[in-house]
């Protein structure tokens, strides 16, 4: 396609910027477009991935037909093949009528599926089986049912790295993968940055009825300089910030500085056996680090209590000596009682004090628990505080309930 072609596309679509690697994605986008191959839409969360399924829906056959986006990692396990293939009625509790599914609504368009990666192994079986067949079964049926669909999908996941770890299945990656787009990042897009900086700022004065802010050159040079982990979409949401809270509309390097995040990961708690210099990457392992720092607050506080336990024990065998032979500690005896001898009255107060000298046993450190052990340990207690109330259970974890769903059939905790 020719330049002033792919401009048209950038402006029908709302794709700012004149970088090469992205021009070139949206010219791979229009020539596959008129096909029926699937194609696989490979960049980093925030870089815009959502408008190229449209544009090789708009520019394709199937443009008159339905055009359906499914987010896979914000669908349930145990309901995202029913929302994907549909259901009969009473295939499972709560199934009181039939369902027809994406992929039968979809006959004749174009399906574009999200977030791939996170797709269980059973649903890439059966998604497997459209992509080679067309053909897949309603959940509860058996019989089978036919679907002329263009599957468009997209991931932030290495699909390479998920298949060597057993998380994603390499047929499917290859019948997804027909021909792959990469999106570049926003750090590797140069002056793009300011185009979006411009773009947005002028959005959001219009929509609240203000003037544009603008940047100042050495703010320009700040903006250039930060790497963007969260790419266009940090881009807008800031630029959203300092619109709605600056009252100066000259926005200089200082007052920029005080809105992007800082990217020192390196003062983050250091998780074992994890990646150096590599961050927080999931709910997983922030609730490692929570877990570990638990740990060590405890062992400090069983160590504290062991030496007033170790002190207490002392006077009592200071007493003791006074009135018997001297006193063997707990570990060493069955009880105090059986090494005094001859002992008048004070023998009461040295046996009532019998247990708090059989509590004085030596300091042993537990022996640390495996990262897999205080995970399925944190998912067991928390569903037992609501009751298997797994929707619950997730929020008190921190964590999205499509994970504790695949970490309790990991763990088996059913």
């Amino acid at each position: 396609m020719t330049r002033a072609e792919i401009q048209q596309v950038k402006q029908r679509f709302g794709i700012i910027g004149n970088t090469e690697a992205l021009s070139r994605a949206i010219d791979v986008a229009i020539q596959v477009a008129p096909t029926d191959l699937s194609v696989l839409i490979t960049g980093e969360s925030g870089v815009g991935k959502e408008s190229f399924p449209q544009i090789i829906h708009q520019y394709s056959r199937r443009k008159h037909g339905q055009y359906i986006a499914v987010n896979c990692g914000a669908i349930p396990e145990g309901t995202i093949d029913s929302e994907l293939f549909g259901h009969e009625k009473g295939a499972f509790t709560g199934a009181i009528g039939e369902r027809k599914g994406y992929f039968g609504e979809a006959d004749g368009g174009t399906i574009f599926l999200d977030e791939v990666g996170e797709l269980p192994m059973p649903t890439q079986a059966r998604l497997l089986r459209v992509l080679e067949s067309g053909e897949f079964l309603k959940v509860g049926s058996s019989r089978v049912q036919k679907t002329d669909v263009r599957i468009v999908a997209a991931t932030n996941v290495n699909l390479v790295q998920a298949i060597s770890e057993g998380r994603f299945r390499e047929d499917l990656y290859y019948r997804l993968n027909t021909v792959p787009i990469q999106i570049p990042p926003l750090r590797e897009r140069g002056e793009d940055v300011l185009l979006l900086f411009r773009k947005f700022a002028a959005d959001f004065a219009e929509k609240y009825r203000m003037p544009a802010i603008q940047l100042t050159e050495d703010a320009k040079k700040e903006l250039l300089a930060y790497s963007w982990p969260g790419n266009v979409r940090q881009l807008k949401n800031i630029t959203e910030q300092i619109s709605i809270i600056e009252t100066n509309r000259e926005i200089n390097a200082a007052i920029l500085q005080t809105y992007l995040p800082t990217q020192n990961m390196q003062r983050l708690p250091a998780l074992m056996g994890t990646r150096e210099s590599k961050g927080f990457e999931s709910e997983r392992e922030i609730l490692y680090s929570v877990l570990f720092d638990m740990r060590q607050e405890v062992a400090e506080l069983k160590k504290m209590v062991h030496n007033l336990m170790a002190e207490r024990a002392g006077q009592v065998s200071q007493v003791g000596a006074m009135v018997t032979t001297p006193v063997v500690t707990a570990a060493h005896q069955p009880s105090v009682p059986a090494i005094i001898h001859a002992v008048q009255p004070p023998q009461p107060t040295v046996c009532r004090d019998d247990d708090d000298i059989q509590d004085t046993e030596e300091y042993v450190e537990e022996t640390p628990m495996s990262l897999d052990e205080v995970e399925k340990e944190m998912i067991r207690k928390a569903l037992e505080r609501h009751h298997g109330k797994r929707k619950s259970a997730a929020k008190d974890l921190n964590i999205s309930e499509r994970t504790l769903y695949r970490k309790i059939k990991e763990y088996d905790l059913d």
